[in-house]
């Protein structure tokens, strides 16, 4: 479906740019794969500003003028404007563009002058007639701004992706309803340059003579007949929208049909009245033998089972397909029949295929029309052509319908709509997004079952679970949480390391560790190295063999950034060689590690300094990570041999190390210790799956990692001591002192407390340690000054605590 920017702004109005609709298209209806500037042959030229203008030694009417057009020098452009000034900007075509009407600049003399491009007037750019001036602009753009993004000029097509089960955004008028939703703005009807006012006069004159035989076929035929109508070219702005959307102009009369097709989804034909045999129209089936010669020449034998528009004689349109040459409308055309029509979608899909022909109007009468606004249609495109081509109704309008189709009423159950999407979508809310587009909504006095009517151009809509989806997609996708929530999508058990990663990694997680994803690779080089073929870095070009490794690197990078407190754990493979057979790939197992270092605990102002992690404290982190991976078996440590502290056992079988980690940092760095687990760890007895009994609590397990890197601009910490009443939590004075210093805070901590000397009865003297930092640039001593200020500012208003002055 191709949809014009400009097109939509007659249906509702809006002040979005084409890129914006775009996106408000894609997220609500359907998806727009391209947006296609229709003024491309003039995406070479830029805004270009003459810095100097001088006369031309051996001319009178010719400018020399230096431009600045965005490169680093000026451009030297010789002009035959009266109108140059200095100072001014114009379109400016550099060499080897290709102006619209066909011209490549080149570089050239003029009169002995180099000129390297054109300052552009409105006819040279296919936007005016007159050549006498350049155009000068009234923009804010730079020198070298493109001339389309600076100047609104032309249309944009958007080329729409609808799905087979949406024909109503197979029109202007249905895209233009998910807009006019989307921002609250009324939807229009397009307003006719030149028709005559409305009026609820009948027209008189004799009736069509119009005959329905195949009503299976054709549930509904409506026709009006026109005459003296004058056929010639659309006028400018009618041949614009159909060209806008891809078409070609043909004449006004033809354009008129095209225009409702685009418009508003529903396909037209017009006949030349008096090329009808006997004056009249038969919807009928073929008969055996019969042929038609269609509008593209071709000369086609119909099947007796093919609806078909036939005149006292013979056929002269394909239901839903294509019209006949015998009654095309032509230059000599004074009087014609319009028709609108509904067709079955399923006869006019296996005519499209048996005669191997497809058709804009055979694309929507596939899909269906909406077969109750069919006199709208024909009541606007009666006063189309009468505006574009002239002429006048002759004789009332002909409606051939049988009973027409009624919507479902569904029920739909508000604590279903919960259910299905996840979310507290409540009542009134569904009811306001369903009734945005057009949807009858009834809710019941509890608000616990709706009664909605779709319209009658959403087809598609049949039961609950399609109300239900509709809601959603107005609500937004985008605002439904992304949280993953617990459940299971099917019977298959997980597999057994990807359970006993999970168990790991929330085990870790509950005990304050934070996850580190570095890659595989390592430095260290020896026997039983695995160099990469194509490593990312020379200094990295080995896969590692311990976990520890890597994490070792990452706390170094901590240290290097000042921080001395350092809970890190990673889950990931370790690779060793292969001993097979030479050459073979290396073996690769998943390990576990943790690597802890510094306070054991935050500071706090009873415990100022913490004790520092020691190996004992590793020795409980590893049989707790045992406990994890391997729930049910006796999880212990003893005493390694080598440069390890402790092996950790499952039973009789080695799973891990804890170790000293050695690390290249300063003289300040906590000595830093890890723990190693083997999760590929093959135990004589144990089963891969999880007694119930056994299952870790989720109490203790359950946490999440949040990733972030570790910031790079120094931090600026400041104390402020405060007198705050017995009576008032020290948690109320965070509250205040986050909100006032804003997102720059990054750490707030509670250090000390103290009563008694100086400070007032019934009150006590909290410190709290502040640390700001700016993720990208280094913080000003002015700017921590100012918040400060106002943090102590805020707290006495709000809670009457004063800043310790002594």
């Amino acid at each position: 479906m191709n949809a014009s920017y400009e097109w939509l702004r007659d249906f509702v109005r809006f002040d979005l740019g084409p890129e914006p609709l775009r996106d408000l298209l894609t997220s609500r209806a359907a998806t727009v794969d391209e947006l296609v500037r229709l003024r491309a042959d003039l995406s070479e030229i830029v805004i270009g500003r003459v810095v100097e203008a001088i006369p031309h030694p051996d001319s009178d009417h010719l400018w020399v003028t230096k431009v600045d057009a965005g490169g680093a020098e000026l451009v030297n452009v010789v002009c035959g404007a009266s109108n140059v000034t200095v100072g001014t900007l114009y379109p400016f075509a550099p060499v080897g563009t290709t102006l619209p009407g066909g011209l490549k600049l080149e570089k050239r003399k003029i009169r002995g002058a180099i000129s390297e491009g054109m300052l552009c007037s409105p006819r040279e750019l296919g936007l005016g007639t007159d050549h006498q001036g350049i155009m000068a602009l009234d923009v804010e753009a730079a020198p070298g701004t493109s001339f389309l993004d600076a100047v609104a000029i032309g249309d944009t097509r958007l080329v729409v992706d609808v799905l087979p089960n949406r024909p109503d955004l197979l029109s202007h008028e249905g895209l233009a309803r998910e807009i006019s939703a989307a921002i609250v703005s009324p939807l229009l009807v397009p307003k006719i340059p030149g028709a005559p006012p409305p009026s609820d006069a009948i027209d008189e004159g004799e009736p069509l003579d119009v005959i329905v035989e195949d009503r299976q076929g054709c549930p509904r035929y409506m026709a009006a007949a026109i005459g003296g109508v004058k056929i010639g070219p659309s006028p400018p702005w009618l041949a614009a929208r159909i060209e806008a959307v891809g078409g070609r102009s043909i004449n006004n009369v033809v354009d008129a049909t095209n225009y409702m097709l685009h418009a508003f989804g529903q396909p037209m034909h017009a006949f030349d009245f008096n090329m009808l045999a006997g004056s009249r129209l038969v919807v009928r089936r073929a008969k055996a033998g019969e042929k038609i010669k269609t509008l593209d020449g071709v000369v086609r034998s119909l099947d007796p089972g093919t609806t078909v528009i036939a005149d006292g004689a013979s056929p002269q349109a394909i239901a839903g397909v294509i019209g006949g040459e015998g009654s095309e409308v032509t230059e000599a055309t004074t009087d014609i029949v319009l028709e609108v029509a509904a067709f079955d979608p399923r006869r006019v899909r296996a005519t499209r295929r048996k005669l191997g022909i497809s058709t804009d109007a055979s694309y929507r009468f596939e899909r269906g029309v909406d077969i109750t606004a069919l006199p709208r249609h024909l009541a606007f495109a009666v006063d189309l052509i009468i505006a574009v081509a002239g002429g006048s109704a002759a004789g009332p309008r002909v409606d051939v319908v049988g009973d027409l189709p009624t919507m479902p009423t569904i029920p739909v159950r508000t604590a279903r709509v919960q259910r299905l999407l996840g979310e507290p979508i409540e009542a009134a809310e569904a009811e306001s997004l369903l009734s945005a587009i057009g949807f009858s909504v009834v809710r019941d006095e509890k608000d616990e079952v709706m009664s909605v009517t779709p319209p009658s151009w959403r087809s598609d809509v049949v039961g609950e679970p399609e109300v239900i989806e509709e809601i959603a997609r107005l609500h937004g996708y985008d605002i439904f949480s992304a949280e993953i929530r617990p459940f299971r999508p099917g019977n298959v058990p997980d597999s057994p390391l990807h359970a006993r990663i999970a168990r790991v990694r929330s085990g870790c997680v509950a005990a304050g560790l934070l996850e580190a994803r570095p890659l595989p690779f390592t430095r260290q080089n020896d026997d039983r190295s695995i160099r990469v073929r194509n490593p990312i870095a020379e200094d990295e070009a080995f896969l590692r063999q311990s976990v520890l490794d890597t994490l070792a690197r990452r706390a170094e990078f901590n240290l290097s950034h000042m921080q001395r407190d350092v809970r890190l754990f990673e889950i990931g493979a370790v690779f060793a060689r292969g001993e097979t057979v030479a050459g073979s790939l290396p073996d690769e197992r998943m390990h576990a590690a943790a690597l802890v270092m510094g306070h054991r605990r935050p500071p706090h102002f009873t415990e100022p300094k913490p004790p520092a992690y020691d190996e004992w404290d590793a020795k409980a982190l590893a049989e707790s990570l045992g406990e994890y991976a391997f729930p049910g078996q006796s999880i212990s440590c003893i005493p390694a041999e080598h440069d390890a502290l402790w092996t950790v056992m499952a039973g009789n079988t080695k799973i891990g190390v804890v170790r000293s980690v050695p690390l290249d940092g300063p003289a300040w760095a906590a000595p830093a210790f890890g723990v190693e687990i083997n999760l590929d760890a093959s135990i004589p007895g144990h089963s891969a799956g999880i007694d119930p009994a056994q299952e870790i609590s989720t109490e203790k397990t359950i946490g999440r990692g949040v990733y972030k890197p570790i910031a790079a601009m120094p931090a600026i910490e400041v104390d402020m001591a405060l007198i705050v009443p017995d009576s008032l939590q020290a948690a109320d004075v965070e509250r205040v002192i986050t909100q006032s210093a804003g997102d720059l805070l990054e750490k707030l901590v509670l250090f000390d407390e103290f009563r008694g000397g100086e400070i007032p009865a019934g009150s006590r003297s909290l410190a709290w340690a502040l640390t700001f930092r700016h993720p990208e640039r280094t913080l000003r001593d002015r700017e921590i000054q100012g918040r400060t200020a106002k943090i102590v500012k805020t707290l006495e208003a709000e809670l009457g605590v004063k800043q310790r002055t002594a």
